[in-house]
């Protein structure tokens, strides 16, 4: 599984937009790509960033970008298997549709819902003083936040409940702030130090491990790792490079992770001091191989591709790239670009 040296690193083309449901698939552990977008700003050809994990036939959703709930039915998931969601960090583009789950499908009946409490990890508050108007006091973490949504979104589930046809969506979530240990002598503003990863959440189907990642202002921001009986997988979130992924992803069957392609960001009409934004808090693709091989991870997926769009950087670019990145550095893994849909079997030692 680790890296090996060989002329070019095999990438191998995405699954379409109509890939097969992944209830078909015999394996044990299933990633799926709900959207691979990377940035707030939404696009036609791809939905916004979110993945999801099915272990033994319950579903861990990562991030929650623009589309999350109609791609996760798009790609054949049970509602009724939903079993948790985890957030990276606070961005719009990831959590945009995270109260959308249990708004919509809490305690619908049948497939269209779910009627089991499903486990919330986010991260907790900055410590910051938010400078939004009307929003005093510290920015919140995901318990607050989660919170506030169900107060800003009381009317629907009131309207229901007075006619005996719905629930309370807050009653079907068990959401925990996830902050990193204090030895870490992480804060607001010594956002990643390097570190050793540390547990989120155990079940009988996966161990979760974090670590926190750099990612501009953004506190904390975390990268997730999910290991099971049959394989393991590391979700990046946005960041720049930093070794505390190496570190987490060591030896993991699949990494995904973010992949910035710096010269697109040219033609998109954005300020400079937003390109310096980009450029500093995310990661060039061109590292990604670089990244894979040091972790000795079997398999490399690119996500959250930024620019998203096609028309500015198409997919055949990023696979050239990709094929680049890992010729470079020598990663004899699998590379794959991440596409909306996109289903991978996972199997440990033969992803």
């Amino acid at each position: 599984m680790a890296a090996s040296a060989v002329a070019a690193a095999p990438l191998l083309t995405s699954s379409p937009a109509t890939a097969a449901p992944t209830s078909s698939s015999d394996a044990a552990v299933s990633l799926v790509l709900l959207g691979t977008n990377g940035g707030p700003p939404p696009l036609a050809d791809r939905y916004g960033i979110s993945s999801a994990l099915v272990v033994n036939g319950r579903t861990y959703v990562v991030d929650c970008g623009r589309g999350a709930v109609t791609q996760y039915l798009r790609a054949g998931l049970s509602m009724p298997s939903l079993a948790g969601i985890f957030l990276t960090h606070l961005h719009a583009d990831h959590i945009v549709d995270y109260y959308s789950f249990p708004l919509l499908a809490a305690g619908a009946s049948g497939a269209q819902g779910f009627r089991s409490p499903i486990e919330v990890h986010g991260p907790g508050s900055a410590g910051i003083s938010s400078t939004v108007t009307g929003a005093p006091g510290p920015v919140p973490g995901t318990v607050e936040m989660t919170k506030l949504a169900g107060q800003a979104y009381a009317a629907s589930p009131t309207f229901f409940m007075t006619e005996h046809a719905g629930i309370d969506p807050a009653t079907l979530l068990n959401v925990h702030d996830v902050l990193p240990p204090s030895a870490a002598g992480a804060s607001a503003g010594h956002t990643a130090p390097v570190m050793a990863p540390f547990t989120v959440m155990e079940n009988d189907d996966v161990l979760v491990t974090a670590v926190l990642v750099p990612h501009g202002a953004v506190f904390p921001a975390y990268a997730y790792r999910f290991d099971t009986d049959h394989g393991s997988v590391v979700f990046s979130g946005d960041t720049a490079p930093t070794p505390n992924v190496i570190t987490l992803a060591r030896n993991a069957d699949v990494l995904v992770h973010e992949a910035l392609y710096p010269d697109g960001l040219a033609g998109l009409g954005l300020t400079q001091a937003l390109i310096d934004h980009i450029l500093s808090s995310h990661t060039d693709v061109a590292e990604l191989g670089r990244i894979a091989a040091e972790s000795g991870v079997g398999t490399l997926v690119a996500t959250h591709l930024s620019p998203g769009q096609r028309s500015v950087v198409s997919d055949s670019t990023w696979r050239k790239l990709l094929r680049e990145s890992a010729r470079t550095a020598d990663f004899g893994g699998r590379v794959l670009l991440g596409t909306d849909l996109m289903h991978l079997p996972v199997c440990a030692g033969r992803t």
